[in-house]
């Protein structure tokens, strides 16, 4: 099987009612967007990728990551990023300590924060390791949860409308940073939104639910 992610007939249903139905290949550096309206099964289908499928939904078919099936791992073993609408940053932790969340525990200390301090100067925020998230901006906030997923060292990247909470001008500003980190690390990207400028930023195939 080919390096990337493997959606092989992948059916998500509610009770006898079928949300949707999915069977495609996304390689390594490259983008699929999944649009379609509220219920249709986007995000649940995300939900089935990284394990954490409700179980009011049953879910079958294969999910393969760079040739290996992972739908019977556990969620933390699945090796995927995902990013919400919402940060989820802890609010009582540094910027520092909320990055460390993303790094194996088997990294020494010292490296650990060698590591995070790099992250943040990637994206624009070096010196910001011991700030409260609470003082950040929209934008700040954004690329620090970029960041804590991208320390994980994800094998793919999962997008759950991460740019619709954010202004016109900030959300052209983070696309372009996601899409730009996701392709320098060769990640294949699945996007779920309502948005064709979300769509268009990504590139790569578009798939339309009829829901």
């Amino acid at each position: 099987m080919a390096d990337g992610l493997g959606l092989s007939n992948v059916t998500i249903h509610r009770g006898e009612t079928c949300l949707l139905s999915v069977d495609t290949h996304i390689n390594r550096g490259e983008a699929l967007t999944i649009m379609g309206p509220s219920g249709s099964g986007k995000s649940t289908l995300l939900s089935y990728i990284t394990g954490s499928l409700d179980l009011a939904f049953k879910a079958a078919g294969s999910v393969t990551l760079d040739g290996e099936e992972i739908d019977t791992k556990p969620a933390h073993l699945r090796q995927i990023g995902i990013l919400f609408q919402d940060d989820l940053l802890f609010p009582h932790m540094s910027v520092g300590a909320n990055l460390s969340f993303g790094l194996d525990r088997s990294i020494p200390r010292v490296e650990r924060k060698d590591r995070i301090n790099a992250a943040l100067d990637s994206v624009g925020l070096a010196g910001f390791f011991d700030r409260d998230p609470a003082t950040l901006s929209g934008g700040q906030r954004a690329r620090v949860s970029l960041m804590r997923t991208l320390l994980s060292d994800p094998k793919a990247l999962l997008l759950d409308e991460p740019f619709s909470r954010l202004d016109q001008d900030l959300r052209q500003q983070v696309r372009e940073l996601v899409f730009n980190h996701a392709k320098a690390q060769s990640l294949p990207v699945l996007l779920v939104t309502h948005d064709m400028d979300d769509a268009q930023a990504a590139g790569g195939a578009i798939l339309r639910l009829d829901r």
